[in-house]
């Protein structure tokens, strides 16, 4: 289970709505357990050659925010991107892109009539959904 606090919910979704037609993306912080709880969002740039329908994190910004993230006690607990037309689950392109095994990789999908969050982790070679739990 993913456990999101309103304000972390929201901050998804309006940076979803706001970057689009591009997927935005970042990195997540809090406490990695059972459950996970997210705590806090780090965006990052989306540097992919196509932003409307793929998201990369350049190394060097992703390796910054790592260490951003670990100096304030916290733990990475997974990635975020969002789906502006796509899909409310990972793509085919998600599952070949994907690399940290038992993280959490966040989807905010604005494809519907309401914005949807969902949470999947990556097992290696496929993705596990999981609970995402309000708070």
């Amino acid at each position: 289970m993913l456990v999101l606090s309103r304000e972390v919910y929201d901050t998804l979704v309006s940076r979803a709505r706001r970057g689009r037609p591009a997927e935005i993306c970042g990195i997540l912080a809090g406490t990695q357990g059972s459950p996970t709880t997210v705590e806090d969002t780090f965006q990052a740039e989306n540097v992919a050659e196509t932003p409307e329908t793929n998201y990369e994190i350049h190394p060097e910004e992703q390796l910054e925010i790592m260490e951003k993230i670990e100096d304030r006690g916290q733990d990475v607990v997974g990635f975020y991107h969002s789906h502006p037309e796509g899909p409310d689950h990972p793509s085919e392109t998600d599952a070949a892109d994907a690399t940290w095994d038992g993280y959490a990789y966040v989807i905010v999908s604005l494809n519907g009539a309401y914005p949807f969050v969902g949470s999947w982790r990556w097992r290696g070679e496929a993705f596990d959904p999981e609970i995402v739990h309000l708070e």
